[in-house]
């Protein structure tokens, strides 16, 4: 997916994109991910990320979509759930760009 595109995408189409790059990034199963929604927590919800997890996805989500998440406060914030995951990708960046 190029900038361009995703620029063009409103949360709710990139989204399930998201779930995609969690289930292959994360090692889930997709029915991990079927339940949750837009602004359900990452952490400590259904789904729980861990450190470990949040960093494996920050780094998939840098290379993917050339985002640049400099501290671990940015991670926390851009990943409280799929909601700011997403407006975080089609703003182009997390603050670090």
């Amino acid at each position: 997916i190029y900038q361009s595109e995703i620029q063009s995408m409103n949360r709710d189409e990139l989204i399930p994109r998201l779930k995609t790059i969690m289930v292959d990034c994360l090692h889930l199963d997709d029915s991990d991910l079927v339940d949750i929604g837009a602004d359900d927590p990452l952490f400590g919800g259904q789904l729980d990320l861990d450190s470990i997890e949040a960093l494996e996805l920050v780094l998939r989500l840098e290379k993917e979509f050339g985002l640049k998440i400099a501290t671990s406060e940015e991670s926390k914030r851009v990943l409280q759930n799929l909601g700011t995951l997403a407006d975080t990708v089609i703003a182009g960046s997390g603050t670090g760009t």
